[in-house]
């Protein structure tokens, strides 16, 4: 049996996914590009939400196997990708 968290991340991966396919065909049905941008950047917030969120989901999961050290530097590691998506 899966555990909890794995079935947490994955439900996320599969909303997230979800989103971006029902964006897609609504890009497709209003087929104008001034719109299709406008959902193409509402979609630029879900891609950092559930990263966030995955990412921890995944460490509380394994925070009694993990030491702090090592759960700085990963969340180290999200801000630095949040900040260079972003500039």
């Amino acid at each position: 049996m899966w555990e909890k968290a794995i079935m947490g991340m994955a439900a996320l991966r599969m909303l997230s996914g979800s989103i971006e396919i029902l964006a897609a065909l609504f890009i497709l049905k209003v087929n104008q590009v001034e719109k299709a941008l406008l959902i193409n950047s509402g979609l630029a917030i879900v891609g950092p939400v559930i990263l966030i969120s995955t990412t921890t989901i995944g460490l509380l999961g394994m925070s009694d196997r993990v030491s702090f050290a090592k759960i700085a530097w990963i969340l180290l590691g999200i801000s630095c990708i949040l900040i260079g998506v972003r500039k």
